[in-house]
């Protein structure tokens, strides 16, 4: 326990400027080898190197139930991230479906390098990181790979046009395999214009669409994260409302006509009307 302590007092926040900004790597000061990733100033990922498992941001943990109900429990699964971060989901899906074979596409080389130097994966996970962007490393995935997409891709905390629309989509439903699993983290805040066209988007190319959000940010009333889930088959609704409502920070999930009336008409999004998430407004990250 002492020995525990110190090392929580010794630690130093890691500071550098990589592709995206300047990135910070801050200690947590509640656990002896976890860290939270910012670049400018935006919060990016947590990372408990002792317990990969462990889940802080509340988005994350909505994420990692949808990789929990992907398969069995403990059964190894391709899965392929879109936007590395410190890498948090492919460390949760390395200790919690050990053998699984995942990819990480980050387009920010000098935050890969950052992130393997300071928080280095466990070399026995079966992780390759590529260097790209989202899209065109997206394109270079075999036709029915995976059993799971994770887009988690922001740019000065937007998230980038080109991976709002349907074309994206459409590529990440030939990566998936048949009844695999999207997962995507959108950002937004009233009147959720930019939430409502990414449900009508992901309509178009999937049948089986839900949201699990805050229920504050469903209701419009403040600026924060929504996980969008879609399939070409059934999803595990009752057991996803489930684990987001018993979370220590409790999500809504909407789905069927709740989640159709949610989205209000919204049209779906093409590559040639796409635009960029909305910036949060400074508030957020105080």
């Amino acid at each position: 326990m002492a020995r525990n302590k110190r090392a929580r007092e010794v630690r130093e926040a890691v500071v550098e400027e990589v592709d995206g900004g300047l990135a910070e790597l801050i200690p947590d000061r509640d656990r002896a080898r976890a860290w939270t990733l910012l670049v400018d100033g935006a919060p990016q990922s947590h990372v408990d190197l002792d317990d990969p498992a462990y889940l802080d941001f509340e988005y994350q943990r909505r994420i990692g139930h949808i990789a929990d109900l992907v398969a069995p429990p403990g059964k190894p699964v391709h899965a392929l991230h879109l936007g590395g971060g410190a890498f948090t989901l492919a460390r949760y899906v390395a200790a919690t479906r050990p053998r699984s074979t995942q990819q990480i596409v980050e387009r920010d080389a000098a935050l890969v390098q950052l992130v393997r130097r300071e928080l280095p994966l466990d070399p026995q996970t079966r992780i390759r990181v590529r260097g790209t962007d989202a899209r065109e490393g997206l394109a270079k995935v075999a036709d029915g790979w995976a059993d799971l997409v994770i887009a988690d891709v922001f740019s000065g905390a937007r998230t980038p046009a080109h991976l709002t629309s349907t074309e994206f989509l459409a590529d990440v439903r030939r990566v998936l395999k048949p009844g695999g699993y999207y997962a995507a983290n959108l950002a937004d805040g009233p009147p959720l214009a930019h939430l409502r066209g990414q449900l009508a988007t992901a309509a178009a190319l999937f049948p089986e669409l839900a949201l699990a959000a805050d229920p504050a940010v469903l209701r419009g009333k403040r600026f924060g994260n929504a996980v969008l889930l879609a399939s070409d088959g059934a999803l595990p609704i009752a057991e996803l409302t489930r684990r987001c409502a018993g979370d220590p920070h409790p999500g809504r999930v909407e789905h069927g006509r709740g989640l159709l009336d949610f989205s209000g008409g919204a049209a779906a999004v093409t590559d040639a009307a796409a635009v960029a998430s909305p910036a949060p407004p400074p508030s957020v990250f105080r």
